[in-house]
């Protein structure tokens, strides 16, 4: 039962390829409820259970990450402002280290179960080495990154360019902060599929292939 690990340049389509990926195979999306899910049935309480990952990762802290989500968390914060005005932040809740080595356990957790797509959270990192995992990243062009952007996310070109410039900023740091890996090294990955140049439905299909074969192959550990 192998795994996928998909990691992908915002704008590179690369979720919607996962999707593909998991209808082709029968394979789980691994998104915030099925963390969740995984988490709570390995004994992990729910205050605990939070998704941090790079696409909520940014530069100014995880508490951002914190209010953002949906989940509940038992946690106390208070809004101050300093003599300059700037925004002080308290709240007593998980730290970032906390954070990361919960959702490490998780993905540790799904792979055990196996048939899953793992979509950025670090997955190429936490799971480097094991031989029934296909780690894939998914890349495209700027000059197709930002139109999809664009429609996406319903903003003009301009936004579209800075929130693609602040994604790839955010995710280089998160990988490299937390798990000690560069995200542009090409080592970490069996596949690196461009998008500008392959549809998505021919970008999954590769993945299926490669995935279909390590099934074949007999692990050895």
């Amino acid at each position: 039962m192998a795994v996928v690990t998909i990691s992908r340049m915002f704008g590179s389509d690369g979720d919607e390829v996962a999707h593909r990926v998991c209808d082709l195979l029968g394979y789980r999306y691994c998104d915030k409820t099925l963390l969740a899910q995984v988490a709570q049935e390995s004994g992990i309480s729910e205050a605990e259970v939070v998704d941090f990952s790079e696409d909520r990762y940014r530069l100014r802290g995880f508490i951002d990450a914190l209010l953002r989500r949906s989940a509940p968390v038992s946690t106390a914060t208070t809004w101050t402002s300093t003599a300059r005005g700037e925004e002080l932040r308290v709240a007593q809740a998980l730290d970032e280290e906390t954070a990361v080595r919960f959702v490490t356990a998780t993905i540790h957790a799904l792979h055990e179960r196996g048939r899953v797509v793992i979509v950025g959270r670090g997955g190429q990192a936490i799971l480097r080495g094991k031989p029934d995992v296909l780690h894939v990243r998914i890349v495209a062009g700027r000059e197709d990154r930002v139109p999809r952007i664009m429609e996406s996310e319903r903003v003009t070109r301009l936004a579209a360019q800075e929130m693609m410039n602040e994604r790839d900023r955010a995710t280089a740091e998160y990988l490299r902060r937390f798990h000690g890996i560069d995200w542009n090294d090409p080592l970490l990955y069996h596949l690196t599929i461009n998008t500008s140049l392959l549809d998505r439905e021919s970008a999954a299909q590769l993945i299926v292939a490669a995935v279909r074969r390590m099934e074949a192959q007999p692990v050895t550990t």
